[in-house]
């Protein structure tokens, strides 16, 4: 999504921007707000088809839960990301705050458009990577690709071979898999489809 500069050129703290910004999808970095343009409706099919589907897998196995915009996700102490899907283990669900999540998570999603891939690709990729997101999803509708990545013991992003088919797969969410043609249907796959999928295997 486009980003354009808060109104105002004032630096914000990270609790003026939480409180300023409740509710909004934006994102603070260097003190300054980026306030992104609405979703277009596949984008926010989309999400919504991961979140139910990720959210509902991980639920019932006790593994944690989805968050995403407009939860803002602390990397560090100069930024707070939005992310369009982000998902918190179990074991880290205390550092899940009032008012944000002070990351990392341990899979991030973004689901890329044409004016976030720099951004996603680029700057997303190395705060996430310094932050210690264990697991990065690009998901490009308009390209149909995806690209995963995995945190190496040494702290750096690993390109993940999705195989042929092409299939997500998540160490955070042992046994979820998602096949990546789902994410290009028309319309897309139903949540109950989906979990008869999983039960199959």
């Amino acid at each position: 999504m486009a980003t354009r500069l808060a109104p105002s050129d004032d630096t914000l703290s990270f609790e003026e921007f939480l409180e300023a910004y409740d509710g909004v999808h934006a994102e603070w970095v260097d003190g300054k707000v980026f306030v992104m343009t609405p979703a277009k409706p596949h984008h926010w099919r989309l999400t919504r088809f991961l979140g139910s589907v990720i959210q509902s897998y991980a639920e019932d196995r006790g593994l944690g839960e989805v968050l995403g915009e407009p939860v803002a996700m602390r990397t560090n102490e100069r930024a707070g990301r939005e992310p369009d899907l982000y998902f918190v283990a179990a074991k880290n669900a205390h550092r899940v705050k009032d008012a944000f999540f002070d990351g990392p998570a341990d899979l991030v999603i973004e689901i890329v458009s044409r004016e976030s891939r720099t951004r996603d690709r680029t700057e997303k990729f190395g705060e996430y990577e310094r932050a210690g997101v264990r697991e990065y999803w690009l998901i490009d509708p308009e390209r149909k690709r995806v690209d995963a990545y995995r945190l190496t013991e040494a702290g750096r992003y690993e390109a993940v071979d999705l195989g042929e088919p092409a299939i997500l797969r998540s160490e955070a969410l042992p046994g979820m898999w998602v096949a990546v043609d789902w994410l290009w249907q028309t319309p897309l796959p139903r949540q109950s489809w989906v979990l008869q999928q999983w039960e199959s295997v």
